[in-house]
């Protein structure tokens, strides 16, 4: 069977590679890829794989039954959506959308699902159980393609036993992997803060509330409430990316708005440190003669990789790719939906390595010049089969 999967692999990646330039030179933003999953359904149909589409929206439920269906089950999810990011690359497939780019390899995902799909499908009589086929909308937007998919029921008629996804990774070459069991990434919570103070003249800051000065406080603050209010074996992470306010170098002005986003990696502690920000935001602004308005709406939780079912797809990986190709990854404070999947199912997040054998590596995702080797893709759609065969086997 691996050697059926390999040859597969190379024999559809001509295929899967066109398929990957044209999502990537139609990128799609999150909640809007109407025609990503149009050109996916074809792809679907025209292989005989029944699916529904218009899930959440966009999002599209493939089926693949292999012997005695019933037995077992396995899912494997792809997301689909762009970046709103201008591309700069010059290849020929490079984005037709302006401002909008496949910069986190969503697009090889899908086309990595799509390849597996096909190997699948050929290969369903010598496997026991049923696949599922994810592909997903707004991964990239909050609250998650993941979240509203598992509300529409994603997870159930079949209930998968577990479900895998994988992920471009530049910092490994092409040809290679990476896993890591249990907690690998990080929770991801947005924060919206509004200071409302008193505008007036920068002469006279005794006759004014200084919203400006007070969320220099804030921010300064809630370092020490992060370091020392958190158990210290326990990641966190609180940056400030957008503060927004003021006119003229003389005028103090009535507001400040202030964006940021805090990561870590317990879910207890995550909700704890909501109420710690919000309590010394607004006592802080108490204080000083100020109102805040604060907003932590609750993001993706932290991916946690079931540590069995990793540690068995890491050595199915080996064996597929050779133990020298498999490394270990290092936790990671960026946040990824599939932690939603992974609070319902066991489920495995693992990377595939996208840069160019003994190449320097150029560009890390969500920037303008991301691009991939292709070859990746035969790593890619090659392991999501095999790990999914061994699974159902097993």
């Amino acid at each position: 069977m691996i050697n059926t999967i390999r040859q597969k692999a190379e024999q559809y990646y001509p295929e899967i590679q066109a398929i990957r330039h044209h999502i990537h030179s139609h990128p799609e933003l999150s909640f809007k890829e109407h025609n990503t999953a149009a050109f996916i359904s074809e792809k679907l149909k025209a292989w005989g794989i029944p699916h529904t589409t218009g899930v959440a929206g966009t999002g599209i439920v493939g089926i693949i039954e292999g012997r005695n269906p019933k037995k077992n089950c396995v899912a494997l999810r792809a997301d689909m959506d762009a970046l709103p990011i201008q591309e700069a690359n010059e290849t020929e497939y490079r984005s037709q959308h302006a401002g909008v780019m496949h910069a986190c390899g969503h697009d090889v995902h899908s086309s990595c699902l799509l390849g597996a799909a096909r190997i699948l499908n050929d290969t369903k009589n010598e496997w026991e159980g049923t696949v599922k086929l994810i592909f997903q909308p707004g991964e990239e937007m909050h609250p998650g393609g993941a979240s509203l998919m598992i509300k529409e029921g994603v997870l159930e008629n079949p209930k998968p036993n577990a479900i895998f996804a994988l992920h471009v990774y530049p910092h490994l070459p092409s040809g290679t992997s990476g896993f890591r069991a249990g907690q690998y990434m990080a929770s991801a919570d947005e924060i919206y803060i509004t200071i409302e103070g008193k505008g007036g003249h920068a002469a006279l800051p005794h006759q004014t509330v200084d919203p400006i000065a007070i969320s220099a406080l804030i921010i300064t603050g809630l370092q020490q409430v992060i370091s020392r209010k958190a158990n210290p074996l326990i990641p966190s992470v609180l940056t400030f990316g957008k503060i927004a306010g003021g006119f003229a170098t003389n005028v103090i002005p009535d507001k400040v708005e202030m964006l940021g986003t805090f990561r870590t990696m317990d879910e207890k502690w995550r909700y704890e440190a909501h109420k710690w920000i919000k309590d010394f935001i607004n006592d802080t602004c108490k204080a000083y003669g100020a109102t805040a308005h604060v907003d932590i709406p609750a993001g993706y939780p932290s991916l946690y990789n079931d540590p069995a079912l990793t540690t068995k797809a890491e050595n199915w990986a080996k064996e597929y790719l050779g133990e020298t190709n498999v490394h270990e990854l290092d936790m990671r404070m960026a946040g990824e939906d599939f932690s939603f999947y992974t609070h319902h199912v066991p489920g495995c997040f693992f990377r595939i390595g996208t840069n160019k054998n003994n190449e320097q590596f150029l560009a890390p995702v969500h920037n303008a010049r991301f691009d991939i080797d292709e070859n990746a893709m035969k790593t890619g759609m090659g392991l999501f089969a095999w790990n999914t065969i061994q699974f159902l086997n097993s």
